[in-house]
């Protein structure tokens, strides 16, 4: 069976609002449907139940259909015949036939043609079980079922099945159709006492299954695309490739794809909340102890406030980072920190790092900024009250408000690991400002954002280039990790040796009210500028809990030790926290998972697999912890159609350590790939989402400079002329190639911003980001994607490919946005990975052609065939233009483009129209097969190229003889 939309109609203009009357001719034709059979006082009283109002008629026939389903229960009823109206009123109680009957009667007597339909009902076992409700039938199954038929004026007639209250759909088989249900009957006679026993049975059997989004594959198929990577990952291993696999997959909400969240906006009042849970489940399925970080993400120009960003971090090597999940605060959280709470708190943890308590300063909110901003509101407005429609600073200005300018608002340890000494401890010290308090920036964000910075003292020599934190070099060595009992132990036994000297911050208690509340002057010799500590932690009460802001740190020991401080401080007074700050310097001795909002999904950066069947399961484990979650992976169009999420799904590729990564220790392979996806560009456009072109997000190098092919053969050939080449020289070679027309080296198809870049630590990674790749509907079709990618890694490895790089020119959006083009082109792939072992199957990608590319419909007529294809369509970005206080570029989507291909005619006979103009067709390859596309305008936004060009649609095609 294939899905059938039962929405998929036309009706007449006349007949689109209820009530209508059919034409005087249509009624004698439909006279035998109209005859009102019954009209009992149970079914009198019963019609004036329904709602008689004037509306869309299809909207009546649903809401009809759902009244008698709901309003007569269903049971199983042997005997033969079917109940009269007043019957199953009376009873409450039918069969399918009964209602069906019912149903009939009910829209007679409004107007309506109906009939009787006697069939099968085949209910198929979901590919899916369902999250909040019966999943349906648990095996495949049939049985004898009746339905109701409706005649709607260009529809057709629509099938009503009032026993689920649904329209009816491709499981319904229509054997007979009648006014009347008698006439539907099949056997009518009598019989004598019979010799010979009958019996029936009714059984479904599965012949052909067309691969979908929701079973892509049939087991069999799937357990030869698991033997295949076996393979793969067997000729990586023995060529030494040491090639590990992430990604970013993204997600939407399966309740509310209408939402601006889940379409336009990065954040919203659900994206949170499911984001926290699906980390919960993450960190549930891949790590054992856990850190969960709660920080900032990134912070786009014209958004008022950074982006969140939800971190699980673990260690490889199994031991815990964070012990007790119960000290892990939350909004459901019992106890309700205070500003005393958070005092406390500071005060222990310093004993746990061996730091004078008395370097912690207190930080205020400005009161003269407060009294200035609280001055502008107009005199009948209520500071403290706002809502969501508010202005984003008069909510900031009431938050301040709230949380009040006398007392502080939390507390900051500058605090630094002093790694010249002979014993490397941590290191605190004054804070010296002009002002005798630590008065916070403006603002909302959490007080770490918020530290003036500025103000401190300068250093001696303002061109000393040396920084406050140093990067460890990501080639460097690693040592083991300290075990977490050793972190506890050393914690342990700091705030012992703290305890036995009791420091002046401890005394502060006898001395009277407001002595040594008074900073310390800049020139005193305790706070000398080359002293400072100019890097902090904050401890801050907010929302009721309790938020420990990490520093910036030189290194992951010195991450772990202030982590196994905080836990022991927070096990200590039994306070819950939230960690929030900087997240640890990189380092391979650690896994991450973050979880981020991007516009119009959730983002998962999964932590990579170091091999095939690792790559399995955290795929499919990532797949299923988001559908439990309520998040899935597909969206539709307003025309219907099935698409993507809308955002990236980018492969990573790397090393299990930096010095590892194949790309860094064989250069040649990044420019293998990089010259065989410019030859095929079905690797291009055959995966990606439905914005392409050179202004998208992963545009092709060829849709950049016009002379981008000829540099990159260049560069491909100098490549080949170096003898033993560094690391560096990917970098130097292609970062400015790998770029968008801008020059930006993140939205390019091959991203090498985090490869081996000059500018800091974290941009030498050893990571090659592909980004021409969204988010597919189900984790099997994903991994037969980066399957293919390991293949031609694999492939590269061995033999790298020196093929002379195309110069497509306009053949490249002319030619291989045709879905035709781009199969050819993807067969021709499939055909080298075969030769060279991989026995990979052009069928196993026609989920994916067919998601991309999706059939609307074929027609055939006399030895002729005509087939209608979704084709791609580069979006053009427009100019600049003034919008929400600031300048934006909007992008013309409203064109599309399909694919016509015209099967078994004669080149100069037939020719094909749309809209009554003649479609320019190609040769297709093959005898008697010709191809061609139609650009058309689908709508007509307020901001688009050609705005006097009006909208095409409906199209309507033809095939003529001439």
């Amino acid at each position: 069976m294939t899905v059938i939309n039962p929405f998929d109609f036309f009706i007449e203009e006349h007949a689109e609002e209820y009530p209508f009357e059919y034409s005087e001719e249509l009624k004698q034709d439909l006279k035998p449907y109209l005859a009102i059979k019954e009209s009992g006082p149970r079914l009198t009283e019963y019609l004036k139940g329904f709602d008689k109002s004037p509306r869309r008629t299809i909207t009546f026939l649903i809401e009809a259909n759902q009244k008698v389903q709901s309003d007569i229960g269903y049971s199983i009823r042997m005997e033969p015949g079917v109940q009269t109206c007043e019957e199953s009123l009376e009873r409450k109680s039918r069969s399918c036939r009964d209602t069906a009957w019912l149903l009939m009667q009910v829209l007679r007597h409004f107007g309506f043609a109906t009939r009787f339909v006697s069939g099968y009902l085949i209910q198929l076992k979901p590919d899916q079980l369902s999250l909040d409700g019966p999943s349906g039938a648990t095996e495949d199954f049939t049985d004898l079922h009746a339905w109701t038929e409706v005649y709607i004026p260009g529809a057709g007639w629509i099938g009503l099945d009032a026993t689920s209250g649904l329209l009816a759909s491709e499981g319904h088989i229509p054997l007979a159709c009648t006014p009347l249900p008698s006439s539907a009957a099949p056997i009518d006679g009598t019989s004598s006492h019979p010799t010979a026993s009958f019996e029936h049975t009714m059984k479904i059997t599965r012949v052909h299954e067309d691969p979908r989004v929701t079973k892509p594959y049939t087991d069999k198929t799937w357990d030869r695309i698991l033997k295949l990577g076996d393979q793969v990952e067997e000729d990586l291993i023995k060529n030494d490739v040491r090639l590990t696999m992430g990604g970013e997959p993204t997600f939407v909400s399966i309740d509310d794809q209408e939402g601006d969240e889940w379409n336009t906006a990065a954040v919203g009042p659900v994206k949170k909340r499911l984001s926290e849970e699906l980390l919960g489940r993450l960190e549930q399925r891949f790590s054992n102890g856990a850190l969960l970080h709660f920080g900032q993400g990134k912070w786009y120009p014209g958004e008022p406030l950074p982006r969140w960003a939800m971190t699980c971090l673990w260690r490889k090597d199994g031991e815990p980072i964070w012990k007790n999940e119960e000290l892990i605060g939350s909004e459901e959280q019992e106890k309700q920190v205070s500003i005393d709470d958070a005092a406390q708190f500071a005060e222990t943890l310093c004993d746990h790092l061996s730091v004078e308590p008395k370097w912690v300063n207190p930080a205020y909110e400005d009161v003269w900024n407060v009294i200035n901003e609280e001055q502008k509101l107009p005199v009948n407005v209520d500071p403290k009250e706002f809502d969501l429609d508010k202005a984003e600073e008069r909510a900031k200005l009431a938050r301040s408000l709230e949380r009040g300018v006398t007392e502080p608002t939390g507390f900051v340890l500058p605090l630094k690991r002093a790694w010249w000494q002979a014993e490397a401890k941590w290191a605190s010290g004054p804070w010296p400002f002009r002002s005798p308090k630590l008065f916070l920036i403006p603002g909302d964000s959490p007080i770490g954002l918020r530290l003036p910075l500025d103000s401190l003292p300068n250093k001696h020599n303002p061109d000393d280039p040396r920084p406050d934190i140093y990067e460890v070099d990501p080639f460097e060595p690693r040592s083991s990790l300290p075990r977490y009992v050793e972190l506890r132990n050393a914690v342990q036994q700091a705030a012992l040796e703290m305890k036995s000297t009791k420091t002046e911050f401890q005394k502060a208690g006898d001395k009277t009210e407001g002595e040594g509340t008074e900073r310390e002057p800049l020139t005193t010799s305790s706070g000398g500028p080359k002293d400072i500590v100019r890097t902090a932690m904050c401890i801050e009460p907010r929302d009721g809990q309790l938020f420990v802001f990490m520093p910036p740190t030189e290194s992951l020991e010195d991450y772990l030790d202030l982590t196994t401080a905080i836990e022991e401080t927070a096990e200590q007074l039994q306070t819950p926290v939230v960690l929030e700050g900087y997240l640890p310097p990189h380092d391979d001795r650690i896994e991450l998972i973050k979880v981020t909002p991007d516009p119009g999904v959730i983002e998962v950066n999964v932590h990579p697999a170091k091999n095939w069947r690792d790559l399995v399961d955290i795929t499919t484990s990532i797949y299923e912890e988001a559908h439990q979650c309520r998040l899935g992976t597909e969206k539709f169009q307003l025309d219907g159609r099935h698409a993507g999420t809308g955002g990236g799904n980018h492969i990573v590729m790397g090393g299990q350590t930096v010095a590892d990564s194949p790309f860094l220790r064989r250069p040649d392979l990044l420019g293998s790939l990089l010259a065989y996806w410019n030859n095929h560009p079905s690797l291009s456009y055959l995966f990606s989402g439905l914005f392409v072109g050179p202004t998208c997000q992963a545009p092709r190098i060829d849709e950049g400079r016009r002379d981008a092919v000829y540099e990159l053969q260049i560069a491909l050939n100098l490549l080949k002329d170096i003898q033993n080449p560094q690391p560096w020289l990917v970098d130097r070679l292609f970062r400015h190639l790998a770029v968008d027309l801008t020059g930006n080296t993140h939205r390019a198809e091959f991203c090498i911003d985090k490869l081996y870049s000059p500018d800091s630590s974290t941009g030498r990674l050893g990571l090659v980001e592909f980004r021409a790749f969204e988010m597919p509907p189900h984790a099997r079709m994903s991994l037969t994607q980066q399957l293919l990618l390991r293949a031609l890694v694999a492939r590269f490895w061995e033999t790298p490919y020196d093929g002379q790089v195309i110069d497509w020119d306009t053949q490249l959006h002319d030619r291989f946005m045709l879905p035709h083009f781009l199969m050819t082109d993807f067969q021709d792939v499939i055909d080298d990975l075969k030769k060279s072992g991989y026995d990979f199957n052009y069928e196993w990608f026609l989920p994916h052609i067919d998601f991309r590319c999706q059939q609307i419909g074929t027609v055939e007529y006399d030895g002729l065939k005509l087939e209608i294809r979704q084709a791609i369509e580069p979006w053009y970005v427009l100019g600049e233009e003034a919008a929400g206080g600031g300048m934006t570029r909007f992008v013309d989507s409203s064109t599309e483009r399909l694919e016509v291909k015209l099967t078994g005619g004669i080149p100069d006979r037939y020719i094909v129209t749309c809209n009554q103009r003649a479609v320019p067709l190609s040769p297709a390859g093959v005898v008697g097969e010709s191809v061609g596309g139609v650009r058309f305008r689908a709508w007509k936004p307020p901001s688009c190229l050609h705005p006097t060009i009006p909208v095409h649609v409906p199209l309507v095609f033809d095939v003529v003889d001439t």
